[in-house]
């Protein structure tokens, strides 16, 4: 396995908001995940040699830090 990501300091560089350190907090919904943030988002978790491809994911996985850190770890461990 690769190494660990820490999503929510990803997305708090991304977002700048400490909202995303929040329990059960919908980024899409809340407007901190909008399209440039996806963007910066995916470019980002490409550094890390993780490539997702948006139009193959469910966008509800991208409501939450923990949906983005399972859709991680499934790129991660190459399960997609």
């Amino acid at each position: 396995m690769k190494n660990k990501i820490d999503i929510k300091k990803l997305l708090f560089e991304i977002c700048e908001d400490d909202s995303v350190y929040e329990d059960n907090i919908d980024l899409i919904e809340s407007g901190l995940l909008d399209s440039y943030a996806f963007i910066e988002l995916f470019s980002r978790l490409e550094d890390y040699g993780i490539v997702i491809q948006p139009t193959r994911i469910d966008r509800n996985m991208l409501r939450s830090v923990s949906g983005i850190e399972k859709l991680v770890e499934m790129y991660n461990n190459k399960l997609l």
